[in-house]
């Protein structure tokens, strides 16, 4: 007997969405994969990673907890950032729960107040979590945590450390008692709801940011052309990145491809670890110089694409 036939005996099976919104950076992709237990949202050091909403499932007893991982949300000046926001408050309207995500170690401004305010606007309440607790003296934290309660929005406050797990148990047991009652949205194995082609193709764009500087991660997108399993349980994978300028086409190739070849190599055995089977991965770099003004793109992204 599966755990769902087990909890639909002892009572009613609960399930909700709970959005995680916050400003470019302050950890949200690093919770989701905590809270899923295993890698389903891309992490970087650098700003802005995320691009669309990512979906990552965890059951706990009857609840089943749907986490939206959405962009940053910042001023945005570019169609494809105004795209992101749009993707990360469309989070909001969805959501039974909605998780304010702020790092302990910087001061809550610009972008976070920007979000507090806009919650205000739409009289929306909100949990405080804030992140990276580890990073700043207590004392400070808890002047902090008292600003922020001063807001008005703010229904509970959790302190937890995204990175090692300190307090995220606790987050997890008082989202379990929230969410609404009701069938659960995804079978009890279902980690998330993006498919492997994606999937894919977000894992290289996250060792192309890792590997790349200042603008040009920024100035690139990937795509899975083909994605075919063999009988003998080997994927043969075709990826696209396509960049703006021929100029940027060269940087990442590198002297002689070995630039390409070692986002390749990371990208495969990432790829190898995670769905735990062998990848055979074929990476390719083209040039479109107006690819972030084309609606195709933005759908491959899973992105509106904003006039």
């Amino acid at each position: 007997m599966t755990i769902l036939e087990l909890e639909m005996i002892e009572g009613q099976t609960k399930c909700g969405f709970v959005a995680l919104l916050g400003a470019p950076n302050v950890g949200k992709s690093t919770l989701m994969n905590t809270l899923v237990g295993t890698k389903v949202s891309i992490v970087t050091h650098k700003v802005q990673t995320t691009r669309t909403r990512v979906i990552g499932v965890l059951v706990k007893h009857r609840s089943q907890l749907v986490f939206v991982d959405t962009p940053g949300i910042f001023e945005p000046t570019r169609r494809l950032e105004r795209a992101m926001v749009s993707a990360a408050w469309s989070g909001v309207s969805d959501a039974d729960i909605l998780i304010l995500l702020v790092d302990a170690s910087k001061p809550v401004a610009g972008s976070s107040q920007r979000i507090i305010q806009e919650l205000k606007a739409r009289n929306r309440e909100a949990l405080l979590v804030v992140n990276k607790i580890d990073k700043i003296d207590r004392k400070q934290l808890l002047g902090q945590v008292d600003r922020l309660r001063g807001e008005g929005i703010f229904s509970e406050v959790f302190l937890l450390s995204a990175l090692n797990g300190d307090g995220v148990e606790d987050l997890v047991s008082y989202l379990k008692t929230q969410v609404p009652e009701g069938a659960w949205l995804y079978p009890e194995d279902h980690l998330s709801d993006m498919n492997e082609r994606l999937f894919a193709a977000e894992i290289t764009r996250e060792k192309l940011f890792l590997q790349l500087h200042q603008e040009l991660p920024y100035s690139l997108t990937v795509e899975t052309e083909e994605w075919v399993k063999k009988d003998s349980g080997l994927i043969s994978a075709k990826q696209i990145i396509y960049v703006a300028r021929e100029g940027q086409r060269g940087i990442l190739l590198g002297k002689g491809g070995q630039q390409i070849k070692r986002v390749g190599m990371a990208s495969r055995k990432e790829l190898e670890t995670l769905l735990d089977c062998r990848v055979n991965l074929f990476l390719f770099v083209k040039v479109r110089e107006h690819w972030r003004d084309d609606p195709e793109r933005y759908r491959e992204m899973g992105l509106k694409f904003i006039d």
